[in-house]
């Protein structure tokens, strides 16, 4: 069958990826075309845009670039037409992937939808555009399949992708990882910034300003290859600090603490065992406008799923050089809070089902085309 796969940033990729692994082993004969990474491209499919180009946060940001979301919501919408898939499978990145499936609803060609969009976080009414134009939906937080039965859609809950990923990722020693890259044999603090340009500019400055208050760590950047070395260079410049490539498991595996751009990585990085704050400041407008609209108590995937502060949020105005060296301070000193932490950690492995979800969902994905 012929797969349509849209994912619009890293960790779409990174899951898109490890469906389309699962989907083959179902379907054999499948054909990709997609929107999304290196990782996807990967796994054989023809990647038409990457997503480092389709990736706009914010609501100023987005604005400023809206020819180019148009223009690339058009040329994707032929595109879908002239490729004629048995499915298009949109993987989150709701504001783009919403219109695309009311577009190939209306065209007659099936949508199926991995990954929900954070809709009850915010924009609850997309409800009613999800049930209008996506045929099947499969959800990985536990908590979606509830939510969604209370707006009368009926889901398929298959479990957290990252713990396949994790699952997959042989363990790489201290010993080996250090020598691979040259670090040196202190303790490991992770940085985790982000993937889309700006919020990577604008975290990682603010986190390499408290380098020099731990002088008996090394810090390494978790460097995405949709950036170049030269684009983290201009950033950290003459800063005492490492970065690694597509090596972020790696990283977190041998870390003492990470501090962690609120995302997917803040539940990547629960999901390893690595203590973490997690951090975030966006544009000032953008803040005020999400402040107002966003019902979420929480920020970080870990606090949400938990229902409880696991773990410390830094968030805009909150987030200062002091406020990151305290909590640093308190992770790495104090065993007791340390120990709390990793023991809801365990809890928040057991809530999100087990390893299997990509195989789960290959698998429904391809009983629901046949049937």
């Amino acid at each position: 069958m012929k797969y349509y796969i849209i994912a619009g940033e890293a960790s779409g990729d990174l899951h898109a990826a490890n469906l389309m692994k699962a989907l083959k082993k179902c379907d054999p004969k499948a054909v990709f075309r997609c929107w999304g990474g290196d990782l996807m491209q990967e796994q054989g499919g023809e990647l038409v845009k990457h997503y480092r180009d389709l990736a706009f946060m914010g609501f100023v940001e987005v604005a400023l670039n809206l020819k180019t979301i148009l223009r690339n919501l058009n040329f994707c919408k032929t595109d879908i037409q002239s490729f004629h898939p048995d499915v298009l499978i949109l993987v989150d990145y709701p504001g783009f992937n919403l219109r695309i499936a009311e577009f190939a609803h209306n065209a007659g060609f099936k949508v199926f939808y991995y990954i929900s969009p954070q809709i009850w976080a915010w924009k609850q009414s997309r409800v009613k555009k999800i049930k209008a134009f996506v045929d099947k939906m499969f959800v990985i937080l536990p908590f979606e399949k509830a939510f969604y039965a209370n707006h009368d859609y009926d889901v398929d809950f298959v479990g957290h992708p990252l713990l396949d990923a994790i699952a997959n990722n042989s363990a790489i020693s201290k010993q080996t990882f250090i020598q691979k890259n040259n670090l040196s044999a202190k303790p490991i603090i992770a940085l985790l910034p982000g993937s889309r340009s700006q919020e990577i500019s604008k975290m990682l400055a603010l986190m390499l300003s408290i380098i020099p208050d731990f002088p008996d760590f090394q810090f390494v950047i978790a460097g995405v290859n949709s950036h170049s070395p030269g684009f983290y260079k201009d950033i950290y410049k003459e800063s005492q600090v490492n970065i690694v490539f597509n090596q972020t498991h790696d990283l977190l595996q041998n870390a003492d603490l990470a501090l962690v751009t609120s995302g997917t990585a803040t539940l990547e990085t629960a999901l390893l065992g690595v203590p973490e704050v997690v951090c975030y400041k966006g544009n000032y407008f953008s803040y005020l406008i999400a402040r107002r609209i966003i019902k979420i108590k929480y920020i970080s995937l870990v606090n949400l799923i938990m229902d409880k502060p696991v773990v410390k949020e830094l968030i805009q105005n909150d987030l200062t050089a002091q406020k990151l060296r305290e909590e640093m301070k308190k992770l790495l000193t104090d065993s007791g809070y340390r120990q709390r932490i990793l023991n809801d950690y365990a809890e928040l492995k057991n809530k999100l089902g087990g390893i299997g979800a990509s195989k789960k969902a290959a698998e429904l994905i391809f009983h629901y085309l046949r049937a």
